[in-house]
């Protein structure tokens, strides 16, 4: 691996590589695969559990903390609508919303980087995947619409509303499907629309405006949030930011 933190960044899919601090407690509307690449790592859960690993899968809407314990990991993130998140669906109701020590064991860290960097979660993991779970097809055109930068965020009114939905049952069949809230998938996504907008360049008042927050501290505010952590300790020792 090459020693340099990097993020990848696609349309239903992320990608960190490098080293960060310990985040505080938090919880994502994505589930992640966190992979110690140099070592182990410590995952708390809640009612006191810590766990040390060298991989965990962790379902969306769980709440937890991170601690890299100092080494080089790679956090791969997945939208729920990407096949791979579906994939994993089943395992998490069968196994539960953490699932640990899920992935290989890097041998070669070429081919490992080559998996990682193409999302290759087959290869990865030690477990195997099930067949792509379906999402229903009002939630699946919801999330591709909330990933699409906005001037304002999207209403849940107005995207039950265009699939003939109450709002209330809209939020249900959403959380039913994503294991997350609405509304906390919608901040979700503005999280990923401003991180999108920055390209190449790291400017939290461009990602702020690029995710319909109303200042850079807004974004700030969330994005610890979200992950635990400030954007500027995630983003500043980039190397490299690439779009997908």
């Amino acid at each position: 691996m090459r020693a340099t933190n990097t993020l990848t960044l696609g349309e239903n899919r992320a990608l960190y590589i490098g080293e960060l601090p310990a985040t505080g407690w938090h919880c994502h509307a994505s589930p992640v695969l966190l992979i110690g690449l140099s070592g182990r790592f410590a995952v708390h859960t809640t009612g006191g559990v810590v766990n040390s690993c060298h991989s965990a899968l962790i379902d969306a809407g769980v709440e937890h903390v991170f601690d890299p314990c100092g080494e080089r990991v790679a956090l791969m993130y997945l939208e729920p609508d990407s096949v791979e998140a579906r994939q994993l669906r089943p395992r998490f109701r069968c196994n539960g919303p953490v699932i640990f020590d899920a992935a290989v064991r890097p041998v070669s860290s070429s081919t490992y980087s080559r998996h990682l960097r193409s999302f290759d979660l087959q290869s990865l993991l030690s477990i195997s995947l099930s067949e792509a779970a379906v999402l229903d097809w009002r939630v699946e055109n919801s999330l591709r619409h909330l990933r699409v930068p906005h001037g304002a965020p999207v209403g849940r009114e107005g995207l039950a509303s265009a699939v003939d939905l109450s709002a209330s049952r809209f939020n249900h069949l959403f959380r039913e499907q994503v294991g997350v809230s609405f509304r906390s998938y919608r901040v979700w996504s503005q999280v990923r629309a401003a991180m999108m907008g920055m390209g190449a360049r790291i400017n939290l008042t461009d990602a702020a405006l690029q995710g319909a927050f109303t200042d850079s501290s807004h974004f700030s505010r969330t994005f610890r949030k979200t992950f635990g952590m400030t954007p500027s300790s995630v983003l500043k020792p980039l190397k490299e930011l690439t779009l997908v």
